[in-house]
This record gives structure tokens, C-alpha cells and sequence, in this order.
């Protein structure tokens, strides 16, 4: 049985010839337009329902066994990762996964939006092993959440903790412990660093500022003969707005009203990730 039989009913705008092995054949599974897939992509056999966001892409040799896996638009799950466990996982848009990474569900994960996940990390839900009846004290099971914007840099290990909002946690670091919001960690096992090396995102950016970056980035994009006549950008909330013909971007709370244009995907894949992360707001 093939991927276009098993989605009889759901919605499914093939842009190539989605590879996957499904070994449970009653799964839900929606993928939406500009999906991309790589080859040797795994659904597992305790899978029940499965969303891949708009415009996102997974890369080769992806493991999924987790019974509800939501995953928002515009992102990047690079080859060899791993996602699974007995609760469910949702991850956010704009999101980014290194190569060999691990996101596990057991104990239930949340993942906000615009999160760097570097490679070959392990966001972990749970901790236990040992034999509880010769009196390991080691078992926990703890949802794992991770708040908009966290960043870990690569090769981090983290434990079922609260990463609040622009959290940070350097290579190599092993977090145990909550993360406050717009605080740096580093170390094994990590200490926070904010008051010797910063935060990772300025407290007293105005928007005025931040239209300057992003008009700067449009006429490097314009120079580069694209056409930007399509963008309008609004300071306030843009779910108020509807456009029709013109993508909407609000810079004060890094929203968008999406047309789902040719021209407008293609600006977002230029923006993504480091230039600017805008969340889709329903029209």
C-alpha cells in the first residue's frame, strides 16, 4: 500500500514522492502543501495520527513512533533523528533540528516556536533505568517543555526541565534545571552564564530597529531580483487584517497572514532561520 492510498481522504498536495515506510496502516497522517521528504522515513507501528506543518521538511533516515506527532510549518528535521515515545509531541514553526538528533516523548514534549536544536542533541522526558525493586531512587517521568525561541547550540543533552522563552544553552551542555528566559547556560552540568557573557537576544531592541533590519533584509532579497511589491508590513497584531493579494507581517509580534504564494514561500525560505521568524496567524 502506498502514501497516496493511506492519505484517501486526508489533505495531500504531493510535491515528489514521499518515501516512507508506515507500519501502522490505520494512521492518520496529513501532509500539507510543500512538504519535502527524505528517503527511509519511518512511522511506527504505535503511531496514530501524524501532521507535518506547511512548507516543512525531514530529512533521510527519520525515525517517528510516538502516538501524536505535530509538527508546525516551515520546519527542519535533518537526516538520522529520532522521535518517539509514549506520550504525545508537538513542535512548533520555524523550528530547526540538527542531524542525529533525539526528541523523546515519553513523559510528554512540548516544543514552542522558532527553537534551534543543534546536532546530535537529546531532549529527553524521562529518567529511569535502574531495577525499582532492589531500590534504585532514579525514576522520573516529566513533561519536557521548551518555551519560543530556546536555542541549544549543539551536542546538548537535556533533561525533562522548563526552558522558558530565548533560553540558551551552549555546546556540549548537559541542563538539568530550568532555564530562565533570555538566560545563557554552559557546562556539565550547566551553569548560567548570563552574567558573565549576556543574553542571546537584546532587552531594548525598539521597533523602529527592527523594521530597519527587516526592510534591509527585503532590499538584499529585491537586489537579488526578487520582487518584494508583495509584502506589506503592519506594527500591530496582523490577525485584524485579511489580505488578499499581499503577505501582511507584523514586526511587533512577528506574525503573518500567508497567501501561500510562489513569491511568498520563496521570501520565507530567505528569511529562514536567522534572518527573521514570522508565526502564520489564521485569516
Amino acid at each position: 500500500m502506498n502514501l497516496k492510498q493511506l492519505l484517501r481522504g486526508n489533505r495531500y498536495v504531493p510535491l515528489q514522492n514521499h518515501k516512507m515506510n508506515i507500519l501502522n496502516p490505520v494512521a492518520e497522517i496529513t501532509i500539507h502543501p510543500r512538504v519535502l521528504i527524505g528517503e527511509n522515513v519511518t512511522i511506527g507501528k504505535n503511531t496514530k495520527k501524524v501532521d507535518i506543518g506547511y512548507g516543512t521538511f525531514l530529512g533521510n533516515n527519520i525515525y517517528i513512533d510516538t502516538p501524536e506527532l505535530s509538527i508546525g510549518e516551515y520546519t527542519t528535521i535533518h537526516h538520522s533523528t529520532t522521535i518517539h515515545g509514549y506520550e504525545n509531541i508537538k513542535i512548533g514553526h520555524n523550528c530547526w533540528f540538527g542531524q542525529f538528533c533525539i526528541i523523546d516523548g515519553i513523559g510528554g514534549t512540548t516544543i514552542g516556536n522558532n527553537v534551534g536544536v543543534g546536532a546530535h542533541s537529546q531532549l529527553w522526558s524521562h529518567m529511569k533505568f535502574g531495577d525499582m525493586t532492589a531500590g534504585c531512587k532514579w525514576h522520573n517521568t516529566k513533561n519536557l517543555i521548551i518555551k519560543d525561541d530556546v536555542w541549544f547550540v549543539g551536542h546538548c543533552i537535556v533533561c525533562p526541565i522548563t526552558a522558558e522563552e530565548k533560553a540558551m544553552l551552549m555546546v556540549g551542555g548537559v541542563v538539568s534545571q530550568d532555564m530562565k528566559a533570555n538566560h545563557i547556560y554552559g557546562g556539565v552540568p550547566a551553569k548560567d552564564l548570563t552574567d558573565r557573557i549576556g543574553t542571546q537576544f537584546k532587552e531594548d531592541i525598539t521597533i523602529q530597529e527592527k523594521l530597519e533590519i527587516f526592510n534591509n533584509y527585503l532590499r538584499e532579497y529585491e537586489k537579488m531580483g526578487n520582487n518584494v511589491s508583495f509584502v506589506r508590513i503592519k506594527d500591530t497584531e496582523a490577525a485584524s487584517y485579511v489580505p488578499r493579494k499581499h503577505t501582511l507581517f507584523s514586526i511587533s509580534d512577528r506574525s503573518y497572514v500567508p497567501t501561500r504564494s510562489e513569491e511568498e514561500y520563496r521570501l520565507m525560505k530567505f528569511l529562514l532561520y536567522e534572518k527573521a521568524k514570522f508565526i502564520p496567524v489564521n485569516k
